[in-house]
């Protein structure tokens, strides 16, 4: 398994609660206003369209590239962060 960040592992080691969509890995300023454009503000909603797409990554990689213009390195990162944490606490 490839090393993680340090963003990533922050973000896997507590509840989510608030966080906004910035705190997920591969999410940056760019990604994050685009993602809060179209109606995912928070962690939370994102972890939602991840759920929704029953934790596939093909679906989730596809649809992020959709929403906010993801490359396939943020949205890898941000599949894996979610996955982690869905991992952790579910």
């Amino acid at each position: 398994m490839s090393s993680t960040s340090q963003k990533h592992r922050n973000f896997v080691a507590e509840p989510m609660g608030e966080k906004p969509v910035t705190e997920l890995a591969g999410i940056g300023e760019v990604l994050g206003k685009r993602l809060v454009s179209a109606g995912f503000d928070k962690a939370y909603v994102v972890l939602g369209q991840f759920l929704v797409l029953k934790r596939n990554q093909e679906l989730f990689q596809e649809w992020m590239k959709d929403t906010c213009q993801a490359n396939s390195k943020q949205s890898a990162d941000c599949y894996q962060c979610l996955y982690d944490w869905c991992q952790e606490f579910l």
